[in-house]
């Protein structure tokens, strides 16, 4: 099985940042919302590790990977994919930066492009995730219960995100874009509000890459 790269900075839009800060408790839409609302406020940083895997529209796995990531809201983040190659994303409260190291090329765009009404802006936007997206119960299995989103305006990439929660934890993401690809994030080690320096949220581009996109 061949490893596809994320290179291009549309995987902005279809893993990530795609880590996102909800919590289901009760098996009501309104008890959800409301322990939705209250996670949110109550976490303005979050450090964790994650294996991602891509699958498309027949079932096969088309990608893994794996590495760390730190949130601190709203707007900055730092996601370091590690195995199978070295990539990293940082976002600075205005801009994107995306460093493929093997490319030997930066990618920086700006933070509200970027996002827009993408999984990453519940993540790293504000708290007004229903201004954007409908939310809905969407049951349990094997002892995880799943919280749905579905963007409000169609014209997006992706159908739909659903969060998978053990108790108050996070466990699991699903993104299902429009071309029939699933990724699958699994979180471990999270830790919420954790003390996290400023340089997490910095960016340089190293000296004699190519720099594309939006200085």
């Amino acid at each position: 099985m061949a490893t596809v790269k994320l290179s291009h900075p549309d995987m902005i839009r279809n893993t990530l940042i795609t880590f996102l800060l909800l919590a289901l408790t009760g098996p009501s839409s309104a008890d959800s919302k409301t322990r939705l609302e209250a996670f949110v406020d109550g976490t303005k940083g979050l450090k964790a590790s994650f294996t991602q895997k891509v699958f498309d529209r027949a079932g096969r796995k088309t990608q893994e990977a794996s590495g760390n990531l730190y949130f601190s809201r709203p707007g900055k983040f730092r996601w370091v994919y590690q195995k199978p190659y070295a990539q990293l994303i940082v976002g600075d409260g205005k801009k994107i930066w995306i460093h493929d190291e093997d490319l030997d090329q930066v990618t920086v765009r700006k933070l509200d492009q970027a996002l827009g009404d993408s999984p990453a802006a519940l993540l790293a936007g504000d708290n007004n995730i229903e201004k954007l997206f409908n939310l809905k119960d969407d049951g349990s299995k094997e002892g995880i219960e799943w919280l749905a989103a579905t963007p409000k305006n169609r014209d997006g990439s992706f159908e739909k995100v659903r969060m998978g929660f053990k108790g108050d934890d996070l466990y699991a993401m699903e993104l299902k874009d429009n071309f029939g690809q699933t990724t699958l994030l699994r979180f471990s080690n999270l830790q919420r509000n954790p003390p996290m320096g400023a340089s997490l949220f910095r960016f340089t581009p190293p000296k004699g890459v190519d720099v594309i996109g939006d200085l």
